[in-house]
């Protein structure tokens, strides 16, 4: 390696631009992964959202004009269903909303989310306060124009501090500030508080209208029964309350968080197969370079495997000679890319608000992968010199 720096470099090239460009792959869809699932665990594992349209189609063909012709989800099925109940459940909450400008004084924060919710939200959502409070089970079944602001919001409006207390005009009315949100971060799904504001769900009702598109009812199962049950509970109610005949299809869809994660599954796989063909060429075109330096290091050194095999080196010596050469001249190039790649994915981190790390698998990857390359690319110039008849050997460099 040191006698011929040059042809070293180029051979190690292949290996460590082969391996950079894999573990990058690996760590930025490791990472969005990461971040996406951590979003869609959000929605909750264990609840059944109702609503016009289903999260995916359901398998084959999305029907969108059938469901275009559902009813969408309004105040009264919520009212409904905690009237007769869902069998399994422990929380039912409406969400209702639209997206307006919110404005405080001179002011104003655009395209900010209004959400209108039930009492049982904070069940269903970790809410963290920095200042404030939650809304009472009066003040949320009364409609009354209380508000609690996002992060986000709250910077664009004024200090949490001053927020607390003093009112902000939403839709044309005024809503009195009873809470301010810790900040949550941005999320790849949208679900974060930080830039919305939450309102009571029977004030959106009684001054916006019921049925909102996008309206939700969110259940959750109760300790010991699956969503798969509770998707039926809800099933059988829902039908009640709609009064459809056994031969129509619902009117409305269940939805859970399975479903995307299912989808998650198969579209990361096809984004780290694609990464791994685009990094194998260039492992390929390494693995042909480290091959070539054995061939040229076996020839260069005939004379000495000669000698050695006439003092009594076995031919698995030999051979495991030159395969730890090989594999130790892929790993010094496989070290190099993993140390451009988490070069490159730290200076990501620094830049963005992304969470990018590349993980111990990732590097214990990245080792594997360049000492198999090695030991693939140095079988043959191995096997080459452990077969050098030792006479000749002795005899090729004289």
């Amino acid at each position: 390696m040191t006698a011929n720096i040059l042809r070293t470099v180029l051979s190690l090239l292949g290996i460590a631009v082969g391996i950079f460009s894999i573990i990058s792959v690996y760590a930025v869809v490791d990472s969005l992964e990461r971040s996406i699932r951590s979003s869609v665990q959000g929605l909750g594992s264990d609840v059944v959202y109702i609503q016009k349209w289903p999260w995916g189609g359901g398998g084959g063909e999305y029907e969108w004009w059938k469901y275009f012709q559902r009813p969408e989800v309004g105040y009264l099925d919520y009212q409904r269903l905690e009237e007769f109940g869902v069998k399994g459940s422990d929380a039912i909450v409406l969400l209702n909303g639209t997206t307006t400008t919110v404005s405080s004084g001179n002011s104003n924060v655009e395209q900010t989310e209004i959400r209108g919710i039930t009492y049982d939200y904070a069940q269903l959502n970790k809410l963290g306060f920095a200042v404030g409070r939650y809304f009472t089970e009066r003040e949320l079944r009364s409609g009354l124009p209380y508000c609690i602001v996002g992060a986000d919001i709250a910077d664009g409006l004024a200090s949490s501090a001053q927020l607390v207390g003093s009112s902000i005009r939403i839709l044309g009315r005024d809503f009195q500030v009873i809470g301010v949100l810790e900040r949550e971060g941005s999320s790849l799904v949208g679900e974060t508080h930080d830039s919305r504001v939450l309102v009571p769900a029977r004030w959106v009702v009684a001054n916006i209208g019921d049925e909102l598109g996008g309206s939700a009812i969110q259940v959750r199962a109760a300790s010991g029964t699956t969503v798969a049950q509770l998707k039926e509970n809800v099933r059988v109610v829902m039908r009640k309350i709609r009064r459809q005949p056994p031969s129509a299809d619902d009117s409305f869809a269940l939805n859970e968080s399975s479903t995307l994660s299912s989808g998650l599954d198969q579209m990361f796989g096809v984004i780290g197969l694609a990464g791994t063909v685009i990094g194998g060429f260039s492992i390929l075109v390494g693995g042909f370079g480290i091959a070539n330096i054995m061939f040229v290091s076996v020839r260069e050194r005939t004379g000495q495997i000669g000698v050695q095999k006439a003092l009594g080196a076995t031919r698995g010596f030999i051979l495991a000679q030159f395969l730890l050469e090989s594999v130790l001249l892929s790993l010094v190039g496989g070290i190099i890319g993993l140390a451009f790649a988490g070069t490159l994915i730290a200076v990501g981190a620094a830049v963005s608000d992304f969470e990018l790390a590349v993980s111990v698998q990732n590097i214990a990857t990245g080792i594997g992968l360049s000492a198999l390359i090695g030991l693939i690319a140095g079988y043959a110039p191995a096997e080459m010199a452990a077969r050098l008849d030792p006479v000749e050997a002795i005899r090729f460099n004289q």
